[in-house]
């Protein structure tokens, strides 16, 4: 399905954040896809006059691993519903001394140490390599930053975030390799979800809450989900306050390249690719295979 219906951004909403409470006017819409069906169905309301979206990754109740997530199914749903912009909210653990829990980091990068997830659209007779030297777009990121800043929280600006597959945690041995390879976040959720966005020439940003120092800290507890939910529950509020804020902000065009990212990114010949893929992924390509 698509909508005509203009959303100015999308919530994807990770652990600790199910809902947006301060959404009016709202509508579900349960999208399914050439990928399967999404986490969660996707809530539509108004914030601050602009209409705003929202999905829960692992679902209502937090019933889906990090491995089941189904990200394909659940960025495919938005662009179907005209989504332009998402901001991601994460929960993470903290590689870096200076990233003390509590605080907010807009990381600049992404490192996927995940195995076995399905990370691109394309296949199936249409291949695309997409650029991802910068994952996250700078403008949205940067707007994200001021509104987080705006809300009171210490936020960071830049970093590395490491993605593992989870749902574990990290080993004392692998959280210091990460630090050691100069990783300053950890979690389990921004990939493949940051590649498939920029392959739907989405504009997406992270928000990424410290909730713990990992395992790494000999000062610090190793990270339990208690000491998770108890750090994003404190959060949550930031986070919204935050939300409401950015979707004041935000210009009515976009400035950056990230909605022509396609663009010099699909090699297979048009006359080679076959039917049952073309209408597949349409959505996505039609512009260029006109």
């Amino acid at each position: 399905m698509t909508t005509t219906e203009k959303i100015s951004l999308a919530v994807i909403g990770g652990s600790g954040l199910y809902g947006m409470p301060g959404l009016t006017d709202t509508r579900e819409h349960a999208v399914e896809t050439p990928f399967g069906t999404p986490s969660a169905p996707i809530v539509v309301g108004t914030l601050e006059g602009q209409r705003v979206a929202f999905l829960a990754r692992h679902g209502i109740g937090h019933h889906i691993t990090p491995s089941e997530v189904n990200y394909r199914a659940n960025l495919y749903a938005l662009k179907a519903l005209g989504v332009e912009r998402i901001v991601a909210i994460n929960a993470c653990g903290s590689l870096r001394e200076d990233f003390a829990p509590g605080h907010i980091v807009i990381p600049d990068q992404v490192f996927d140490f995940t195995r076995g997830r399905a990370r691109t659209f394309f296949g199936e007779g249409l291949v695309a390599h997409i650029g991802s030297a910068d994952p996250f777009c700078a403008h949205l990121s940067a707007l994200t930053e001021d509104a987080v800043r705006a809300a009171g929280a210490t936020v960071h600006h830049g970093g590395t975030f490491v993605i593992i597959e989870g749902p574990r945690f990290s080993t004392k041995a692998e959280s210091n390799a990460f630090r050691a390879w100069g990783m300053s976040i950890v979690g389990m959720t921004c990939a493949p979800e940051a590649f498939l966005a920029r392959e739907a020439e989405m504009c997406y940003a992270v928000m990424a809450h410290v909730t713990d120092y990992d395992v790494w800290h000999v000062n610090e507890a190793p990270v339990t989900v208690e000491m998770i939910v108890q750090t994003l529950n404190r959060n949550t509020q930031t986070a919204q306050d935050a939300i409401r804020r950015l979707v004041k902000s935000l210009p009515t065009a976009r400035p950056c390249a990230c909605g022509s990212a396609l663009a010099s990114a699909l090699i297979t010949n048009p006359a080679a690719i076959p039917p049952k893929t073309r209408k597949k992924l349409d959505l996505l390509v039609r512009k260029y295979l006109k």
